[in-house]
């Protein structure tokens, strides 16, 4: 061995000792705004953690690395790291995340968040999901409470949704319309411009900066602030490489989850003026009175005993809430 390879020896072995830090994907879900989107706050604070503190992580614009089930397929195989999606992804895993996005059940996001922390249905959720590759890190807001946006017929009573055209995200979805009177028809996300210009669909229920970040404006006349249930989103982890991380590796992603966490409840408190700017765009807001919002509540109660969630878990999400 020459004097430079025993001098050598040692540093490379220092160097191969060092922790290597792969890069970490993170999917989006919407357009990247701090401004409008919630999901986007959450992904960008964690991004720039993990970039803080030594871990490599690059963020890729919505559906670059595909559509929903593509990502979501990605995620569990380990071939990507973090995703931002829908409910309805872990749902597929694990159906307890449904009880989450029940009309009314809650009776706002604060109490949403304490049945997933001090109520132990985040880790319930995990339960479902982990064993098939899929961890979800955090419950994560849009923005604020869903509404009803629509195109031609504004929706100031319980009853002028009767046989209203809705698109809906999924069958769940379809249930719930079909509760209040109208009818749910399903469309793909991008679908939906050219479904509310033909007619197909008449309007969608989601949280009120839709279609200002999607630039549905010029055809969204309306919006009912219903308050239906929280919007939400999740974000997802691939199990095989959060387990694969170093226990400080491992640490840091968590801290990430909890600051990117905090940023997400904070930028909620701060979007009211999300209605000022929706009426700017010329969509009219409406608000329910106490008395139409109840018919919506009433209505919505025969929803929980038929929604499609596993054996106990609505009986897990009423304990968890104190009901």
């Amino acid at each position: 061995m020459t004097l430079f390879t025993r001098l050598a020896a040692p540093a490379l072995v220092a160097l191969l000792a060092l922790p290597v830090h792969a890069q970490v994907k993170i999917a989006l879900d919407t357009p990247a705004d701090l401004e409008q989107s919630g999901t986007y706050v959450w992904a960008h604070t964690f991004g720039e953690y993990l970039k803080e503190h030594g871990m490599e992580a690059d963020e890729y614009q919505r559906n670059a690395l595909g559509e929903e089930a593509e990502r979501l397929d990605q995620v569990s195989q380990g071939l990507l790291e973090v995703s931002m999606s829908d409910a309805k992804s872990a749902g597929t895993l694990d159906k307890t995340i449904f009880g989450a996005m029940m009309p009314y059940f809650f009776a706002d996001g604060e109490e949403l968040d304490r049945a997933l922390g001090e109520g132990g249905m985040l880790a319930r959720i995990n339960e479902g999901t982990t064993p098939q590759g899929v961890r979800v890190l955090d419950v994560v807001y849009l923005g604020l409470p869903t509404g009803i946006f629509t195109t031609s017929v504004p929706v100031r009573t319980f009853d002028d949704l009767s046989g209203l055209r809705l698109r809906a995200l999924d069958e769940l979805q379809v249930q719930i319309f079909g509760a209040f009177g109208a009818k749910g028809t399903i469309v793909s996300w991008s679908e939906v411009p050219n479904a509310l210009q033909t007619g197909v669909a008449e309007g969608y229920v989601n949280p009120p900066f839709v279609p200002l970040v999607f630039g549905h404006t010029s055809f969204i006349k309306y919006f009912t602030d219903a308050k239906m249930s929280s919007s939400v989103r999740v974000a997802i982890a691939s199990e095989d490489w959060y387990q694969g991380l170093s226990d400080e590796e491992r640490a840091i992603v968590d801290d990430a989850a909890k600051a990117a966490h905090d940023a997400n409840r904070t930028f909620l408190k701060n979007r009211e003026k999300i209605y000022d700017d929706l009426e700017a765009a010329g969509i009219e807001v409406i608000r329910l009175s106490d008395e139409e919002r109840a018919k919506f509540r009433e209505a919505s109660k025969p929803i929980y005993e038929s929604a499609d969630l596993p054996e106990g878990a609505l009986e897990a999400w009423t304990k968890a809430i104190g009901k």
